[in-house]
C-alpha cells in the first residue's frame, strides 16, 4: 500500500493546480468592486458638477444683471435679463416679485407659473437662497436661487437641476440602478431607477454605492447599483478570465504530474521498494593508512529498480526519515548484510561492519531487540557491528536514546558519531552520548590540497576526537595528499575513492578476500591503493 504522505502529497498537488480556476471568482469580484466603485463616483461627479456648474452660473447672471441695471422692472434691466438669459446654457427666466409671491416683471412680460417643491435654504457662502420647484410644463424639477433687492422685492433666476431630462438619464442607468438627488434636510428632488430595494437592502444583499455634493450647495446625489447585476455586465470578462485560469491550471498540473513522475521521492513508492528488496546494501571499504589493511566497510544502500535504474540514497533517504520508513529500510538492510558478510566476516574476525541508524530508531528501543534478533545467531558477531548516528537530526528523547546507545554496547556492539562537526553536534554532546568511533566528514578531508601543511578544522577535530578517547575514521579520501596528511596525524582509519567506491556485494568481497591474501604490512598505503586501482 502506498505511503499516506505521498498520497497527501499528490492531493495537495492536485488542489494546488486548481487555485487558479477557484481564484476567478475572488479575483473578478474584488475587480468589479473596484472597478463599479470608480465608475458610481465618476458619475455622482458628473451630476453634482452639473447642478453645480448651472446654479453658479444663474448667480453670476444674476449679479451682473443687478450690477447693470439701476433699478429693477426697467427697459434697461429686462434687456440685461434677456442678453444674460440668450448667452446662458442653464438659465431659463428671471422674476422680480415681492416677500408675498406678487410677480412685478420677468424676462418676457408674463406671469411665471412654478410652484415651490421644498422650502428654501441658505446657500453657504452666499447671500443668494435655493428652493426646489417645478416650472411650468418643465417635467424636470427647477431650482430657483433668489436674492433679496431692498426689503420688499426679491430677484430670483430659475435653472433646470440637471441639463437632461429623466428620460436621458434612466437610459444612462445601469439595469436595476438608481440615482438619486436630495436636498441636505432629507427633502428627495428627483429619483431615477427603482430606490425601493437600496432603501430597504439588508446584510445578504450588496450594493455598489457613491454620493456626493454639489460643491457648497445644499444638495447631494446618490447612486446604487446591486453587485450582482454589476457582476453580471461583466460575462465576457469572466469567460476570458476562466480559459485562462483553465489553462494556467492545466499547465500547472501537468508541471506538478511530471515532477512527481520524475521526481525521486514520494512518487516512487519507498514502502513498496522496500517490502520487493529492491533497496540493497552497497559496501564501501575502510582501510588502514599505516598497513593497507582492510579494517572494515560502511554499508550504505541504493534503489536498485526494476528497469535497472540505481538510485542514489540523497534521493529518499530524507522522505525515508520524514515518513518512518528508515526504520523497516535498516532491518532489511541488516538482514541483507547478515548473509552477504558472514562468511567473510568469519575469514576476517577484526571486520567492523557500519551500518547507518536515523533519530527515529533512538525514539524506539525496539532496535536493540532487532538487533539481537538478527544477529544473535549469524555468523556475524557483535562485537564486528558499529552503528552509526548521524548528526543532520538531533536525538529528541535523550533519556530513551541513551537507553537505545547503553543496549547496543551491552551486546558489545560499538557506536560512531557519523559527519562530525557538520550537524548538531558538540562537545558536550559528543561526550554525552558515549560514542567510540567518530567520523570526520569530506568536507574537511577537502580542506587538504596538493601543498597544505595545516588545516585547522581538521587538526582540531582530531584533536577532539582523541581527548575523548573516541577511534577516527576520515570519509571522502579522494587524493594521495590527503591520506598522506591524515596519516601524518595519527589517522589510521579512512575511506574514499582512492580506495574503493560502494561496491555491491559481489565485487566487495572479491576486493575484501584479495586484500587479505596478499596483506604485506610493510607496503602500507603505496599497497593499498596499488590493489585498489
Amino acid at each position: 500500500m502506498k505511503s499516506k504522505y505521498s498520497h497527501i502529497l499528490t492531493l495537495l498537488g492536485a488542489l494546488l493546480a486548481f487555485v487558479p480556476i477557484v481564484a476567478v471568482d475572488f479575483l473578478l469580484d474584488s475587480y468589479v468592486r473596484v472597478r463599479e466603485k470608480i465608475n458610481t463616483e465618476q458619475y455622482v461627479q458628473s451630476v453634482s458638477s452639473q447642478i453645480e456648474i448651472g446654479v453658479t452660473d444663474a448667480i453670476n447672471s444674476m449679479r451682473r444683471i443687478l450690477a447693470e441695471s439701476p433699478s429693477l422692472c426697467t427697459p434697461t434691466f429686462i434687456a440685461n435679463v434677456q442678453r444674460e438669459i440668450e448667452s446662458s446654457l442653464n438659465m431659463k427666466q428671471v422674476l422680480v416679485e415681492n416677500a408675498d409671491g406678487v410677480q412685478y416683471c420677468d424676462a418676457v412680460g408674463r406671469t411665471v407659473a412654478y410652484s415651490p417643491l421644498s422650502t428654501s435654504l441658505p446657500i453657504p457662502g452666499h447671500t443668494e437662497t435655493i428652493t426646489v420647484v417645478k416650472l411650468g410644463e418643465m417635467a424636470m424639477p427647477a431650482l430657483k436661487i433668489t436674492q433679496s433687492f431692498g426689503e420688499t422685492r426679491r430677484v430670483s433666476a430659475f435653472v433646470p437641476l440637471v441639463g437632461q431630462t429623466e428620460g436621458s438619464l434612466a437610459q444612462a442607468l445601469a439595469n436595476a440602478a438608481m440615482m438619486r438627488i436630495q436636498l441636505t434636510n432629507g427633502t428627495s428632488v428627483l429619483t431615477v431607477g427603482d430606490s425601493a430595494a437600496f432603501d430597504r437592502r439588508d446584510g445578504t444583499t450588496e450594493f455598489v454605492f457613491a454620493q456626493g455634493f454639489a460643491g457648497e450647495l445644499p444638495l447631494k446625489v446618490e447612486y446604487a447599483i446591486p453587485f450582482a447585476m454589476a457582476r453580471a455586465s461583466y460575462t465576457d470578462l469572466d469567460i476570458s478570465f476562466t480559459i485562462i485560469a483553465c489553462i494556467m491550471s492545466a499547465a500547472f498540473l501537468i508541471l506538478s504530474l511530471n515532477y512527481v513522475r520524475r521526481s525521486r521521492v514520494p512518487a516512487f513508492d519507498l514502502e513498496r521498494a522496500i517490502a520487493r528488496g529492491e533497496i540493497k546494501p552497497y559496501y564501501q571499504p575502510v582501510i588502514n593508512l599505516r598497513t593497507g589493511e582492510l579494517m572494515g566497510c560502511e554499508v550504505l544502500c541504493r534503489w536498485e529498480k526494476k528497469n535497472g535504474e540505481v538510485v542514489p540514497p540523497g534521493a529518499f533517504i530524507d522522505y525515508a526519515e520524514i515518513t518512518g520508513l528508515a526504520i523497516p529500510m535498516t532491518l532489511s538492510l541488516m538482514q541483507q548484510v547478515k548473509f552477504d558478510l558472514g562468511d567473510l566476516s568469519q575469514m576476517m574476525p577484526g571486520l567492523k561492519i557500519s551500518i547507518n541508524l536515523f533519530e527515529g530508531h533512538f525514539r524506539d528501543g525496539s532496535i536493540v531487540e532487532d538487533v539481537q534478533a538478527i544477529y544473535g545467531n549469524s555468523k556475524i558477531a557483535f562485537r564486528q557491528l558499529v552503528f552509526e548516528i548521524t548528526e543532520r537530526h538531533p536525538l529528541g528523547n535523550s533519556q530513551v536514546a541513551h537507553s537505545v546507545i547503553a543496549g547496543l554496547h551491552a551486546l558489545g556492539c560499538k557506536l560512531a558519531l557519523d559527519d562530525a562537526g557538520t550537524g548538531h553536534s558538540n562537545l558536550a554532546y559528543i561526550g554525552t552520548l558515549g560514542c567510540d568511533i567518530i567520523k570526520i566528514d569530506r568536507v574537511f578531508v577537502d580542506m587538504v590540497k596538493p601543498g597544505t601543511t595545516q588545516v585547522p578544522v581538521l587538526d582540531g577535530l582530531i584533536t577532539m576526537a582523541r581527548d575523548l578517547d573516541c577511534e577516527i575514521v576520515a570519509e571522502g579520501v579522494e587524493t594521495e595528499e590527503q591520506a598522506l596528511y591524515l596519516r601524518a596525524r595519527g589517522v589510521i582509519q579512512a575511506q574514499g575513492f582512492i580506495f574503493a567506491p560502494a561496491l555491491k556485494v559481489g565485487p566487495f568481497r572479491d576486493l575484501a578476500t584479495a586484500l587479505h591474501a596478499s596483506y604485506e604490512p610493510r607496503n602500507g598505503l603505496q599497497n593499498v591503493v596499488a590493489s585498489a586501482a
